[in-house]
């Protein structure tokens, strides 16, 4: 029913160019902006499981992780207080992507915002890492949310706009890999931490996530701003074709360049406020407004940051001990991380529909298994046996390399090639904003659901697998190697967004300069 875009190709040949060192280190630098957020998502559930850290700062938990303590496997960390610890980072991101971020890349571009997240990202690792009340922890985890809500708005997009056509989709996939990296870091940080008798290792574990902010902020401040931006802030087309020379590592630049300057000029330079205004109110974006507001909301209903937060809370609930969880939970992140490497190699052989179609499909199988075991084997009292339990690490690392391969990258990588560049910061926020929103959700009722729905929470996750599923087969069209200021004509093509589209309402193809 999707149908593709048949001249992508033919346009991509026709740009020239290859792929040349300066591109890919600066792709690779601005993609440490998914390291901060993947350090961040794998220290959240490891330190929320350590028991030095529970005893500090919420006794109440830890005073039910006790031997005796009365209450059954489901509920040990039932506390709205201690998912308000993961959770409050995204309610501060968000507040940063729809207040400020969106505005600010737009209007300075994707560089400066990196560095500004990096900076913010600092302060909260900062203040994080030497908390002494839970309040302050908290704090420190806001500040670490304003540091995302800069990075998540600036990375893909700059990941899209400097990559070629023809490889766009493993170049923004580093954002996701590095997500990854970031998150394998920081487990095996917790596994180390935690063997500290001292009792300090949490510390430790926040405090470090300094180390890929540092990275971040330093190696942004050297990058070039991407061709797209500078040409939407209005400098010399001189400046900008001699860059887009250096990015292409070819002379002839000229019909990229020109379908840039003529898709901004016929954008009127919107102004990124506008930009909002227009993808609210204007039919022609409806099919980009979809896509922004379901795909990110889709990827968090997987129970993905279920995993991710709370993969060691998820072990010990099933009996394993603090080391051997978050021992498992090193070797679950390698996994998927290898399996995210893998989609970078994939995306633009296959394409996107491909890669999301078959990983739901793997993930759902996953999800009900492991809900069926947890059913069956696991009741409010006792451990499970070592075959099940291993059974149960085993499907969840199945469910993560299906996650790795497809929604977890192409989450990031379909919201940031769809936009035209007079909204695509806007649209950027908008993507930005729905997967915090739904994060937040997650993070702060998961352990509440779990306590309540038992093993049931994972058929929840997996009925809105089905539903996601369903979704990209019916409605997401194919964009593999289309040029990025070309995509649009891909919802003329599609049987159901043609008809909410309108011919009349797409802007005039781009006349050549």
């Amino acid at each position: 029913m999707a149908v593709g875009f048949a001249g992508g190709e033919d346009q991509q040949r026709r740009y020239g160019g290859r792929v040349t060192a300066f591109a890919a280190l600066s792709c690779v630098t601005a993609a440490m902006g998914g390291a901060i957020f993947g350090y961040d998502i794998g220290t959240a559930g490891g330190v929320s499981s350590m028991e030095p850290f529970l005893r500090e700062f919420f006794p109440e938990v830890h005073r039910r992780m006790q031997a005796g303590a009365g209450v059954g496997n489901y509920c040990k960390f039932d506390s709205q207080l201690l998912t308000l610890f993961t959770s409050s980072l995204y309610v501060s991101g968000l507040l940063t992507a729809v207040l400020l971020a969106s505005w600010f890349t737009a209007r300075h571009g994707r560089r400066p915002s990196m560095i500004l997240g990096g900076f913010a990202y600092l302060a909260g690792a900062a203040v994080s890492g030497g908390a002494v009340n839970v309040y302050m922890a908290i704090l420190g985890r806001a500040l670490l949310g304003v540091g995302l809500g800069f990075a998540n708005q600036a990375v893909p997009l700059y990941l899209s706009e400097m990559a070629p056509a023809r490889y766009r989709g493993a170049f923004s996939n580093g954002f996701q890999f590095s997500l990854c990296l970031g998150a394998l870091a920081a487990t095996i940080v917790n596994y180390l931490a935690q063997k500290i008798k001292a009792g300090w290792g949490w510390r430790l574990s926040l405090g470090l996530a300094a180390v890929p902010a540092v990275m971040l902020t330093v190696g942004a401040i050297f990058l070039p701003e991407t061709p797209n931006s500078l040409i939407q802030q209005g400098r010399d087309r001189g400046e900008v074709k001699a860059l887009l020379k250096k990015i292409r590592g070819i002379d002839a630049v000229d019909e990229e360049l020109d379908d840039i300057v003529a898709t901004n000029d016929a954008a009127g330079q919107a102004t990124d406020n506008n930009g909002l205004r227009m993808i609210l109110s204007r039919q022609r974006y409806r099919p980009q407004l979809a896509m922004a507001i379901l795909i990110p909301s889709f990827t968090q209903l997987t129970g993905i940051s279920a995993v991710g937060f709370y993969a060691p809370v998820l072990l010990r609930t099933i009996g394993m001990s603090e080391s051997a969880a978050l021992l498992c939970t090193v070797v679950m992140v390698i996994v998927s991380s290898a399996s995210t490497f893998a989609s970078m190699f994939l995306v633009d052989r296959f394409g996107r529909r491909t890669l999301l179609l078959v990983g739901g499909v793997q993930m759902f199988l996953s999800e009900v298994l492991i809900g069926g075991i947890m059913a069956a084997k696991l009741g409010d009292e006792g451990q499970l046996s070592k075959s099940y339990a291993l059974a149960l690490i085993i499907l969840i690392g199945v469910y993560s390399t299906g996650f790795g391969w497809s929604w977890g990258p192409l989450s990031w990588l379909v919201p940031s090639e769809i936009f035209p560049l007079e909204v695509r910061s806007a649209g950027q926020s908008v993507t930005v904003a729905s997967g915090f929103v739904f994060t937040i959700l997650v993070a702060q009722y998961f352990l509440a659901m779990l306590c309540r729905l038992k093993a049931w929470l994972f058929f929840f996750f997996a009925g809105w697998i089905v539903v996601m599923t369903a979704f990209v087969y019916l409605f997401l069209p194919e964009t593999k190697g289309i040029p990025i200021e070309q995509i649009g004509k891909v919802w003329t093509g599609h049987w159901f967004w043609k008809r909410v589209v309108g011919v009349e309402e797409l802007p005039a193809a781009p006349e050549k300069l």
